[in-house]
């Protein structure tokens, strides 16, 4: 029962952060800080969320097989600007600029993506 208060409070706080204006990761244009600051807490900071995540709002394992075989940057800067199509990954296109979101499309695409621990 407490992780569902845990996957509660990381939501409101993403949707938050995507709601404001300007960006949630500061100046810095590095991919890899980019996912610590606005994605990490919801994908886990390795790309494998908590079960919690999963079962509450089916947040993706960007590190599952099936995924990465897809995942191109083009693919992660449509998702992280836009969305996801059910609306539980909000769109980030007012919290990250459009060079913070490059970078972090071509970190998480990037085979240094599974390699960061």
């Amino acid at each position: 029962m407490a992780h569902r208060g845990v996957a509660r409070a990381r939501l409101v706080l993403v949707v938050s952060l995507a709601a404001c204006s300007g960006s949630v990761a500061g100046n810095t244009k590095d991919g890899a800080q980019v996912f610590q600051t606005a994605c990490a807490v919801c994908h886990g900071a390795h790309g494998k969320p908590d079960a919690a995540m999963v079962a509450r709002i089916g947040v993706k394992d960007l590190t599952a097989p099936e995924l990465r075989s897809r995942i191109t940057p083009e693919l992660v800067a449509h998702q992280v600007r836009e969305g996801s199509k059910n609306k539980l990954m909000p769109a980030f296109a007012t919290a990250l600029d459009d060079a913070q979101i490059e970078a972090v499309a071509s970190f998480v695409a990037s085979p240094q993506f599974l390699e960061q621990h």
